[in-house]
């Protein structure tokens, strides 16, 4: 089982935040930093300073950490053509030597897109999967070659795709919790499908659907990595578990119900059960960005034991 922390810089962290993260993250060994695709703050906070877009922060890290993975979870395909998309994504992989993972989906928090001037479209699903077809044709075309592609969304005619990613392929994250649409184009497209804030139950569930529909694609259903995120409240006591519970806004039954919350031991058990159903990474979602020793508690004490 993989530990990797994952961020949610709209709700207030500049990129020195999120470099001395980054840098925590890779002193003690986690598998990889990712963080969200999102311009506006949820759930009541000021989102202060303001937001960091996503592929620049991610650009900054290539070249200032030198070993941990580094991707979003996810990059909204609302936000941005394919064809700058497939460019940024690959000079990213470029400038880290060969450690992007390239997570995207569909586009979701109207609000956001409202407060930037991003149109919201109807159709975002349709846009989402041509995105997809893109941004991988792009990348898997030879060089001295040319992609062209018509949808009808987007139209390319005669790229040069270029620039080329180190990577061959850039491993490919989707995930959702849609029964029919999520699962095809994750058997499709995906080198990893993830299941964000569910259950054990819910995830079980669609792991099964992905993996029948990888096998419907003509994939064996092992090809895919399977993954959660789930939100980390870990203390070495009860007063320690409910501090951090209380500095994210959040009551600490809530989270060991719906997350990784509790002792080390209540933690490891849990991942262990998310282990049984065929998850092989965790995402942990760290809210407080402030408090670097959790990250160290949770090195110490949940990460070497799994």
């Amino acid at each position: 089982m993989k530990l990797r922390i994952f961020t949610e810089p709209q709700q207030g962290a500049d990129y020195d935040t999120l470099l001395t993260v980054a840098k925590a993250t890779e002193d003690l060994e986690f598998d990889a930093f990712f963080r969200s695709d999102h311009y506006s703050a949820m759930g009541g906070s000021d989102g202060l300073p303001g937001p960091t877009d996503a592929w620049i922060t991610l650009a900054g890290l290539a070249r200032e950490t030198r070993t941990i993975r580094l991707g979003t979870l996810v990059t909204a395909a609302t936000f941005r053509l394919p064809g700058p998309l497939a460019i940024q994504v690959a000079q990213v992989d470029r400038m880290s030597g060969g450690r992007v993972e390239f997570g995207l989906g569909s586009g979701w928090y109207a609000e956001e897109h409202a407060a930037y001037g991003i149109p919201f479209p109807q159709d975002k699903f349709a846009r989402f999967e041509e995105q997809l077809a893109i941004v991988t044709g792009l990348w898997a075309t030879k060089p001295g070659d040319t992609f062209s592609f018509t949808g009808k969304h987007y139209h390319l005619t005669d790229s040069p795709a270029l620039p080329k990613p180190v990577q061959d392929p850039v491993p490919v994250l989707i995930g959702g919790h849609g029964a029919t649409r999520t699962p095809r184009l994750a058997a499709q497209y995906a080198s990893e499908f993830n299941m964000p804030f569910a259950s054990l139950e819910a995830s079980a569930s669609q792991f099964e659907r992905v993996r029948a529909a990888a096998e419907s694609y003509g994939r064996r259903a092992d090809d895919l990595v399977y993954s959660n995120a789930l939100v980390a409240c870990v203390g070495g006591s009860d007063a320690e578990v409910a501090r951090r519970a209380a500095a994210i806004g959040r009551e600490v039954d809530e989270l060991k119900a719906n997350g990784l919350a509790g002792s080390p031991d209540e933690v490891v058990d849990k991942i262990g059960r998310y282990a049984e159903i065929g998850a092989s990474r965790i995402y942990l979602q760290i809210l407080d960005l402030d408090d670097l020793a959790h990250l160290d508690l949770i090195a110490d004490k949940v990460k070497s034991q799994l």
